[in-house]
C-alpha cells in the first residue's frame, strides 16, 4: 500500500471515529474481508470477525440512542473519551509499519482530526436537541452515518477525494467554534453588564 492512501485511510479513520467510531471499524473490517483490501500498519486487526461482530452490535446500539433527543447529548458526552482516544490509536496503527516517531505524529494529528468531528457533532446535535420536533435530529443522525461509512469506503478507494471531505469537515468545525465561541462571549458580555454598577 503506497503512502498516499495509507495517509488517507489514517487520516480517514481518524476523522470518522469523532462521528462514529463502530461504523469506522465495521465498514474497514468489512471492506478489508470482502474486497481482499490490505489494511496498512496494525489495522489488519480489524479483518477480525470478533472484531467485526461487536464493532457492528456496538454500532446498532449506537444507531437506536443516536435517534433519540438527549440521550444522544448524553451518549456524545461519555464517547467524548471514547472516540477520540480511538481516532488517535486508529491513525497510529495505520502507520504501524513505520518510524515510532512518525507513530507518534500521527496518533497527535488522527487525535486532533477525532477531537474536531467529534465536537461538530456534538455541538450540532446539542443545539438540535433545542428543537421541539424530533425530526431534525433523527435526519441528522442519518445523514452522519451516511457521511461515517461513506467515508470510510472514500478513503479506502480515493484518497484524493477523502483529503477533500476532511477539509471541508475542518472548515465547518472552525466556522462552529468561531459561532460558539462569539455566542459565549455575548453571554458573559450581557451577564456583565447585568451586574455592573448603575
Amino acid at each position: 500500500m503506497n503512502l498516499i492512501s495509507t495517509i488517507s485511510i489514517a487520516m480517514g479513520s481518524a476523522w470518522v471515529s469523532g462521528l462514529n467510531l463502530y461504523a469506522c471499524v465495521a465498514t474497514l473490517g468489512l471492506l478489508s474481508r470482502f474486497t481482499h483490501l490490505e489494511l496498512p500498519g496494525e489495522l489488519h486487526a480489524l479483518t477480525s470477525w470478533w472484531v467485526i461482530g461487536v464493532a457492528i452490535a456496538l454500532y446498532v446500539v449506537e444507531f437506536v440512542a443516536d435517534k433519540v433527543p438527549w440521550i444522544d447529548s448524553t451518549w456524545d458526552v461519555i464517547h467524548t473519551f471514547i472516540r477520540v482516544p480511538a481516532g488517535a490509536v486508529l491513525a497510529a496503527a495505520a502507520f504501524g509499519d513505520f518510524d515510532r516517531s512518525i507513530q507518534v505524529i500521527a496518533l497527535l494529528l488522527g487525535g486532533g482530526l477525532a477531537l474536531s468531528s467529534h465536537g461538530t457533532k456534538a455541538a450540532t446535535r446539542a443545539v438540535l436537541n433545542v428543537s421541539p420536533e424530533p425530526v431534525t435530529n433523527f435526519v441528522a443522525s442519518i445523514i452522519e452515518d451516511v457521511i461515517a461509512i461513506g467515508s470510510t469506503v472514500v478513503a479506502v478507494f480515493f484518497p484524493i477525494l477523502l483529503f477533500i471531505i476532511v477539509g471541508v469537515g475542518l472548515c465547518i468545525s472552525i466556522y462552529l467554534f468561531n459561532r460558539v465561541r462569539r455566542f459565549f462571549q455575548n453571554a458573559t458580555q450581557k451577564v456583565r453588564t447585568w451586574f455592573a454598577p448603575a
